[in-house]
């Protein structure tokens, strides 16, 4: 497996994981709660942090696990990653319509922001799937 792949593998695990314990401690919240009084913003902002975080122990693991991999970057790593970068861009452009649409009917802050959360995040992990396919079946 290429460094590149194994990072793909890192951010796709870090991408799925945290958001989900997120969602699910904040959403376990709402039935039958007022969604102004849900505290969401530092869980939010804990979860992005924790998600960094994790992305860059994990790369750091990998980096020492093998380090004559870790600076190995070819062509093909380069034009898997932009493709992969290319598709969460629109990925996220078209999630991103979701909190638009929220925001224009004004809906709560806490359903706009969690909306652009989730597009976030189905971006990083399609884009991460997208690069995993790539290196796997071939570029």
């Amino acid at each position: 497996m290429s460094f590149g792949e194994k990072r793909s593998w890192i951010y796709a695990v870090s991408a799925l994981v945290v958001p989900v314990a997120y969602f699910a401690t904040v959403l376990g919240r709402v039935p039958g709660a007022d969604v102004t009084k849900i505290a969401y913003v530092w869980p939010m902002l804990t979860a992005i942090g924790v998600a960094v975080v994790l992305n860059i122990v994990a790369s750091i693991v990998a980096t020492i696990a093998s380090p004559g991999d870790a600076d190995k970057e070819d062509e093909r790593d380069k034009e898997i990653n932009r493709l992969g970068q290319h598709v969460g861009f629109y990925v996220v452009s078209v999630c991103a319509l979701v909190p638009l649409g929220l925001a224009m009917v004004e809906a709560e802050h806490f359903w706009i922001a969690n909306a652009l959360y989730l597009a976030f995040v189905v971006s990083a992990i399609t884009s991460s799937i997208v690069k995993i396919v790539a290196y796997r079946r071939g570029f």
